[in-house]
């Protein structure tokens, strides 16, 4: 069993992914589409924000965010250990180990109590992500703010005044993830941490120091099949005068192109359905819930029953 889900953020200036600086330009990260360029974030920026929930919610990690460096820095609490590290498990890791190194890792495993002969120098991740993407183009919008000048105190960055000049852009993003349930039934109770972790994400990273801007879902389609792919556009949401569309997955299950016993849809989707709408596609068998964390916890009992 696979599990294919979407998310749809609210939409909000959003500032929070910085890629390099120019002077004291902020740069947002972006690709093009067509003849328009849109703003990402990436999987990597939210896989680090999905660690730190883990965290909030009790689970143990092996990698920390070190933020007094002088550079990105992390640190590693142990060699990877899935079976007590919730990040190893669904992220897995690469060690790049030559044969030396890797005899002297293998015995420090042993001295640690660990089977060697299980330990593995890289794994694939079980959680699949894609980049987060930008519902509308960036318009070429920027904020300017003023960094007022340091006098007589004990530090000081820079000697006068400083004009930081800002890329914004006001947007929903939408980001697709993927589950091999087949890999997840080891760990059924992190599963549906993860899926709740997915639900109350925050904190991306980037600009968070100062900016807020919530990756948990306004809505959220999740499909649950023995398919190996999702089968239908994993960027598929829409809005359109405010609501929030899905056009291919909703048309389709109406016309029986889906089954729609194999879909779960949440947030302000079902909010935004006509009465008709959603009647129609609850005669076919789609679970639905006006509130998505609610619609996550639904696929993750369903997911192990």
């Amino acid at each position: 069993m696979n599990l294919f889900g979407t998310v749809l953020t609210n939409v909000a200036p959003s500032a929070n992914y910085r890629g390099e600086s120019a002077e004291n330009r902020a740069v947002i990260q972006k690709i093009s589409i067509g003849r328009f360029e849109y703003a990402i974030i990436s999987p990597e920026a939210m896989r680090n924000a999905l660690r730190e929930t883990f965290k909030k919610l009790g689970l143990a990690c092996n990698r920390e965010r070190l933020n007094d460096e002088d550079q990105l820095a992390v640190k590693f609490l142990d060699y990877p250990d899935p079976e007590k590290y919730v990040d190893d498990f669904f992220m897995g890791w690469l060690i790049a180990a030559g044969k030396s190194d890797r005899e002297k890792i293998k015995k420090e495993i042993t001295e640690k109590g660990r089977n060697p002969e299980k330990f593995t120098f890289k794994r694939d991740s079980v959680l699949r992500m894609n980049m987060a993407l930008a519902l509308e183009p960036y318009r070429h919008n920027s904020v300017f703010t003023q960094s007022p000048q340091n006098v007589d105190s004990p530090w000081k960055n820079a000697e006068n005044s400083q004009l930081l000049h800002r890329e914004t852009v006001h947007t929903a993003y939408q980001y697709p993830f993927a589950l091999n349930l087949n890999d997840c039934k080891v760990k059924p109770e992190w599963t549906k941490t993860l899926l709740k972790s997915i639900g109350q994400l925050n904190n991306v990273a980037g600009n968070h120091a100062r900016s807020y801007f919530e990756m948990a879902p306004a809505s959220v389609l999740v499909r649950l099949t023995s398919q190996l792919v999702a089968g239908y556009d994993n960027y598929g949401f829409e809005v359109k005068d405010g609501k929030h569309l899905f056009p291919e997955v909703i048309e389709g299950i109406l016309k029986g192109d889906y089954p729609g016993s194999e879909f779960y849809i949440g947030g302000r989707i079902i909010k935004d359905m006509d009465d008709s709408t959603l009647t129609a596609l609850e005669s076919r068998g789609m679970n639905m819930d006006r509130n998505p964390q609610n619609l996550l916890t639904t696929v993750a009992e369903k997911a192990f029953s």
